[in-house]
């Protein structure tokens, strides 16, 4: 770089940088930084940024931790992009106390974070389910007159149902209008999973009506929680008819809402339909995952009919050796090969197998785990 007549600058090193970070060649640009630091050329926040999302897109955690701690320690403060990058890291690790922490900190360094710094830190309570903490930064958002958008807001909703509890839920969810926003089929869908969890299927029936009502048209994350949700409650036609009605319509539907269907049908002790459900679903272009053969596969065993489990389990054999096109059903398989073992009567088992007691002088073993 130093070829010729201009020696490169701060400035000159953050462009090449830049374009190395882009271009994922991020050792590369990693080897230029320390060169510019041996050098006596002091990096700017650019610089830092540009290194930081460049190594974060490699999932290289502790080199960010550790730019970023040296970054802040020389009196260089990151943007609110790169703040939130790093929060949104500390998030995933579990430490969202710190994430809050190191938000609070560059705050008191003049680096007002915005509402997506704001979205990941609530996002990460509400995981945690402390849901008074991500209430408390919620509103703290909105007294630093930042608005929430409706993100935020399904955020905290989704937080709430998961704790079961449907009364704030439905409280954020009439705030949503006062504030001048509209709720999202993610909003809609998130209280009716929420309200079919807790048995509440009057009301879940009203609130999916009113959905449909002000234009909103459920989509296939909707058409799963109806689908479970009536099965959860026993509402067995019900649901037979809502998938009776997908398929009419020709509604978009995927692996993941017949594993719905056939868990629920098995379920309800209907596994001759859920078992020509299963057989159809390859003639429609869909291709049965490790949670569908598991599925049929631990209520055979149930029903005590070993000879099919074992005939299924051929099948995700043979799968598994020629279907060499689904990449992630292929991955699956080979990380969940089940094997089945037929009247063992010893008492000890390997572990990481499930006993199912058949009768009083044997059990039948499944055992998940990494073929070897």
């Amino acid at each position: 770089m130093e070829q010729g007549s201009i020696k490169p600058d701060t400035r000159i090193y953050n462009g090449v940088i830049d374009a190395l970070c882009k271009d994922r060649m991020i050792d590369a640009a990693i080897s230029l930084f320390e060169e510019m630091k041996k050098k006596g050329i002091p990096p700017d926040v650019i610089i830092y940024s540009s290194l930081i999302d460049g190594l974060c897109k490699f999932g290289q955690w502790e080199k960010v931790r550790t730019l970023f701690s040296e970054m802040v320690n020389i009196n260089i403060y990151p943007n609110v992009q790169t703040l939130t990058i790093v929060t949104d890291e500390i998030c995933k690790e579990g430490k969202v106390e710190d994430a809050e922490e190191v938000m609070r900190h560059m705050i008191g360094k003049g680096v007002e974070p915005n509402m997506v710094t704001y979205n990941v830190i609530i996002d990460g309570y509400c995981l945690r389910g402390q849901l008074d903490r991500a209430r408390r930064l919620f509103d703290s958002m909105i007294n630093k007159s930042i608005k929430p958008t409706i993100i935020s807001y399904n955020i905290l909703i989704n937080g709430y149902r998961k704790k079961k509890k449907l009364d704030e839920a439905m409280h954020l969810f009439h705030e949503i209008s006062r504030n001048g926003l509209e709720p999202s089929i993610v909003t809609y869908s998130t209280i009716l999973r929420g309200l079919f969890e807790v048995g509440r299927i009057d009301f879940a029936q009203k609130f999916f009506a009113e959905m449909l009502s002000i234009g909103l048209k459920p989509d296939l994350c909707t058409n799963r929680i109806l689908l479970g949700g009536y099965f959860q409650n026993g509402l067995l036609e019900k649901a037979i008819s809502l998938f009776h009605e997908l398929e009419v319509k020709r509604e978009d539907t995927d692996i993941e809402l017949y594993n719905v269907l056939i868990d629920g049908l098995c379920k309800h002790g209907r596994l001759d339909k859920a078992h020509a459900i299963f057989e159809k679903i390859s003639l429609i272009g869909l291709f049965p995952n490790v949670i569908t053969h598991n599925t049929i596969i631990n209520e055979l065993c149930l029903e005590g009919l070993f000879d099919e489990a074992k005939d299924m389990l051929r099948i995700m054999e043979e799968n598994d050796e020629e279907d060499e096109e689904d990449a992630e059903t292929k991955s699956n398989l080979l990380c969940n090969k089940v094997r089945v073992y037929k009247s063992i009567p010893d008492e000890v088992f390997p572990m990481g197998t499930i006993v199912l007691p058949i009768g009083e002088d044997k059990g039948f073993a499944v055992q998940f785990g990494v073929p070897h």
